[in-house]
């Protein structure tokens, strides 16, 4: 295929770490899983155009993404990876993502469908490179020089702001665990040239702050480290497994350490609220994992419940680590570092505030697991306006199994 417009995806590493590691432990233990996903965008009104206008642009995206390989020297960077097993590096080296599992539309009301189908250890991989894609084909009819010298701006800001954070963190020596920040922003990036921008300029600036990415690709182009574990399509797909509903936590953090057996050890929390998580993460579990990721919910309270669990348990927090990565800027992540930096350790994961930060409003797009072996699955975060399902008769039913009130 000779493609006349310029491929916004262009290496099959340009993805999140998470879904490296999901679909390597979903090929070694649930290979035959079936995956529905459906995209959504949560603030359509804010958009400046209809996202139907880029529908026949995204569908030649989308056929020169199902052209694309992994690359040797790609393969040879992540068999460098210890928690990469050298078959699943081997699998990838045949893996080459299915455009009919893959459809495209719109409604009269200008809105985009996107529906993924198949099985999940293909169709889990479609999510960032389509959500990327979608973002870059929006704001290119809205970049122009303004845009970029704004956007510059900005994060001329943030440097200064690293370098504030650097020198409050020289204060204090080795005596309080050091502020950490990885770019979480591939999903909503303004572009795939601007992330790059961003991260680079970041990590030069204080790579003692910055040294992670979640992007894979960026991470073997700049030296720094790949940075993640599990999303919530992991943690769903076990309420369609076979295990009670009410076991399909516990069934999820069991297989995650069946699979890295000490790596990785990052457990997200909001699938079905942090209470109901909190329930089944016994002592088994928080010693076996690093820490906890917090998605949802205000963070100041979910933190000092994960300190408090901890401490019933006898554990000591400042062995722990708490990953922070719902809607932060750096000055949010550096206000919770001070509240918690005596009782745990944290680290900040930011997404579109790193990659899109352009003075123009982002499209708040997702692209969720909404059935799994054909039966419907969910997650009830702890932020109103998160739960993405067509079925409020499962919904009731999950709420009624973990004990998860509705929301106000």
């Amino acid at each position: 295929m000779t493609a006349t417009y310029s491929p916004i995806i262009t290496s099959l590493l340009d993805n999140d770490l998470y879904k490296f590691t999901m679909l390597q432990a979903m090929l070694h233990q649930f290979p035959q899983t079936h995956g529905v996903y459906r995209f959504r965008c949560r603030n359509n009104k804010e958009s400046a155009y209809p996202l139907a206008d880029i529908q026949k642009d995204l569908e030649q995206q989308l056929d020169s993404l199902c052209e694309l390989r992994f690359l040797p020297d790609e393969l040879d960077y992540l068999r460098g990876l210890r928690f990469m097993r050298s078959d699943f590096v081997d699998y990838l080296e045949l893996f080459k993502l299915k455009r009919r599992f893959i459809t495209v539309s719109t409604d009269e009301k200008g809105r985009l469908s996107i529906d993924i189908e198949g099985p999940m250890i293909q169709a889990m991989f479609f999510e960032v490179f389509v959500l990327a894609i979608v973002n870059e084909l929006y704001f290119n009819a809205l970049s122009n020089d303004s845009v970029i010298e704004e956007g510059q701006r900005r994060l001329d800001e943030k440097v200064t702001l690293l370098h504030q954070y650097a020198l409050e963190q020289a204060k204090y020596g080795r005596d309080i665990p050091p502020f950490i920040v990885a770019d979480f922003g591939t999903r909503r990036r303004f572009s795939k040239r601007w992330q790059a921008h961003v991260v680079e300029t970041l990590h030069k600036a204080e790579s003692k702050i910055v040294g992670g990415t979640s992007n894979v690709y960026l991470a073997k182009q700049l030296g720094m480290t790949p940075i993640g574990t599990m999303a919530h399509e992991f943690m769903q797909a076990f309420q369609a497994l076979d295990v009670r509903l009410r076991d399909s936590q516990k069934a999820a953090l069991e297989a995650w350490v069946h699979e890295y057996r000490g790596d990785l050890g990052i457990a997200l929390t909001d699938v079905v609220g942090m209470d109901a998580f909190l329930r089944d993460f016994d002592l088994y579990f928080a010693k076996l994992f690093d820490g906890l990721r917090h998605d949802s919910g205000d963070p100041y309270i979910w933190g000092d419940k994960a300190v408090a669990h901890y401490e019933k348990l006898k554990i000591d927090p400042k062995t722990k680590i708490l990953t922070f990565s719902d809607g932060l800027d750096l000055e949010k992540a550096w206000e919770l570092h001070q509240y918690f930096k005596s009782r745990i350790r944290t680290s900040f994961g930011i997404g579109t505030n790193l990659t899109n930060d352009m003075g123009i409003t982002p499209i708040n797009i997702v692209l969720k697991l909404v059935e799994c072996n054909g039966q419907p699955v969910a997650k009830l975060s702890d932020s109103p306006g998160k739960t993405m399902i067509n079925n409020d008769t499962y919904l009731a039913y999950l709420r009624q199994v973990f004990e998860v009130d509705e929301p106000e």
